[in-house]
């Protein structure tokens, strides 16, 4: 076995005292970085949550103001064929429902499912 004098068991002590005084000194600044990585990757987290969340928006805006666009362009060849009609230049026009050819596709689908429910209703 090594002996050691007074001197070395002293030096010995505070070499140890001083390492536990670094180390407990060094854990809460170890916590801090830790919370600080873990703040980052939320607020990361969070900032493309919100950037998706704006694409999706931006997508939907963008679609209504095409629909928007879609049924101002309607409307302004409804208006052309009101002003063709009081200036009497439409007249081969009158006995066709408003709105035929501007009306969707859908509308008329179902106008027409509906004439021929009633063609068959009829019949029998």
């Amino acid at each position: 076995m090594v002996a050691l004098s007074a001197g070395g068991v002293v030096a010995l002590a505070i070499v140890a005292a001083v390492l536990v005084i670094v180390v407990l000194a060094a854990i809460p600044a170890i916590r801090r970085a830790r919370d600080e990585r873990r703040l980052h990757k939320r607020r990361d987290e969070v900032a493309d949550a919100h950037r998706d969340r704006a694409r999706e928006q931006e997508a939907r805006a963008a679609l209504a103001e095409r629909e928007a666009k879609r049924a101002r362009a309607e409307a302004a060849l409804h208006e052309q064929e009101a002003s063709m009609h009081d200036a009497g230049l439409a007249d081969e026009r009158l006995d066709r429902p408003v709105g035929g050819r501007f009306r969707r596709r859908d509308e008329r689908a179902a106008e027409r499912a509906a004439e021929a429910e009633r063609e068959r209703s009829g019949r029998r």
